[in-house]
């Protein structure tokens, strides 16, 4: 009898760790289920890389301008009677080449006046070359076939960064006749590919900075807040910290001894899941709408209907019998006028808490055209019923 209690005793024993066991195995299945789905859906959320959602302070593009003359033109440039800039400009080039025609009566129609644009983009070095963007000034009506003189580009700081000169190459064309014209695109702008030469730095030294500013594009205080904590995450180290909606301040830590662009390029692919306002971009004159995906709305009752009033005239002429001595011919007139009030429009209710395609498909359901649909969003945000914000362009 003894030996029968132990074994019952044993059995028991055992049953109840393999229970255990079977619950532990249970439980780490469970949670494995929870974090496979929570990385799911993270990896499944919108992200984006930081460098595509920020600016770094001081890497930055830098515009220059200029005022030059084309030459070469086949009769297509300025008239010099009307456009005096660029009489006085060709007269003082020619005058710094050592050709004296003042007072002499200037008839050429082959030189144009030009304002010579182009961007410079960070960290550029003496010799690198960029493209520059020719516009006219005067009346020259094509610049095809023009040759750019030497023209320095200067910054807003008065100081010339670069000097541009070539052919210019333009995307349009323009022939007339005695009786047409014929012009597509612009061929009074055109464009000169590494046509400056870049003569000053900019200088900057980003890589021996122990500190800089992230700029967000698009401001937000949960964004810049996601970004500081996964940049701190990677880096191990609590080196960012959101200042504000708009910037995040990273400094360098003691395990980049090379510099900030080392930390910098460690950081710039970091995967962030961007935040923003519920908010409603409208452009009422060409009936444009864009709607963010948080946009909710409140339970509102939504109606549309118009007076619709439209009028045909159908005139009949009116001739008198045959032979008739005292019958003359005259034009009746008749109108056909209908009048539609919208007796047919409908009511609808949106729920509490609709999505933005609730409220496209309500809308739609009731035969709502764009321009139809401003003024709605605009009653329900009157109405306090849109979780949003509406900017009107």
């Amino acid at each position: 009898m003894k030996r029968v209690a132990m074994m019952k005793q044993a059995l028991r024993e055992g049953s109840t760790a393999l229970i255990k066991r079977l619950m532990i195995i249970l439980s780490c299945l469970w949670l494995a289920a929870v974090f496979y789905v929570a990385v799911t859906v993270q990896a499944n959320a919108a992200t984006a890389r930081i460098k595509d959602i920020v600016n770094i302070e001081g890497v930055r593009d830098n515009v220059l301008i200029g005022y030059g003359l084309v030459v070469g033109l086949n009769g297509t440039g300025d008239k010099l009677n009307n456009s005096p800039f660029t009489q006085q400009s060709l007269i003082a080039m020619l005058e710094r080449l050592g050709v004296n025609v003042k007072g002499e009566n200037l008839n050429t129609g082959n030189v144009a006046a030009v304002m010579v644009t182009s961007t410079m983009p960070p960290f550029q070095t003496q010799g690198s070359r960029i493209d520059v963007t020719v516009s006219t000034l005067g009346d020259a009506k094509n610049l095809q076939g023009g040759t750019l003189l030497v023209t320095p580009l200067m910054g807003a700081d008065g100081e010339v960064y670069a000097v541009a000169q070539g052919p210019v190459a333009i995307a349009g064309f323009s022939a007339s006749g005695d009786a047409q014209t014929v012009t597509q695109n612009t061929p009074t702008r055109g464009r000169i590919a590494d046509g400056a030469i870049i003569e000053r730095e900019i200088e900057y030294d980003l890589n021996g900075l122990n500190e800089i500013r992230l700029a967000l594009k698009n401001p937000d205080f949960t964004t810049a807040r996601r970004i500081a904590q996964a940049i701190n995450g990677f880096t191990s180290a609590e080196l960012a910290y959101a200042s504000n909606d708009a910037t995040v301040t990273l400094r360098r830590g003691s395990n980049y001894p090379n510099g900030m662009v080392d930390l910098i390029t460690d950081i710039e692919q970091l995967p962030i899941q961007p935040d923003q306002i519920a908010r409603v971009v409208i452009d009422e004159n060409s009936g444009t709408i864009v709607m963010g995906a948080d946009v909710r709305v409140s339970t509102v009752a939504i109606a549309q209907g118009s007076l619709t009033i439209k009028v045909n005239e159908t005139p009949q002429v009116s001739q008198p019998n045959p032979f008739s001595e005292n019958g003359e011919t005259v034009v009746v007139p008749r109108s056909d006028i209908q009048v539609n009030q919208g007796t047919d429009a409908k009511l609808a209710i949106l729920e509490s808490g609709v999505t933005l395609q609730d409220l496209v498909t309500g809308l739609n359901k009731l035969g709502v055209g764009p321009r139809d649909i401003i003024t709605i969003l605009q009653a329900i945000k009157a109405a306090g019923a849109l979780q949003a914000e509406i900017e009107t362009m």
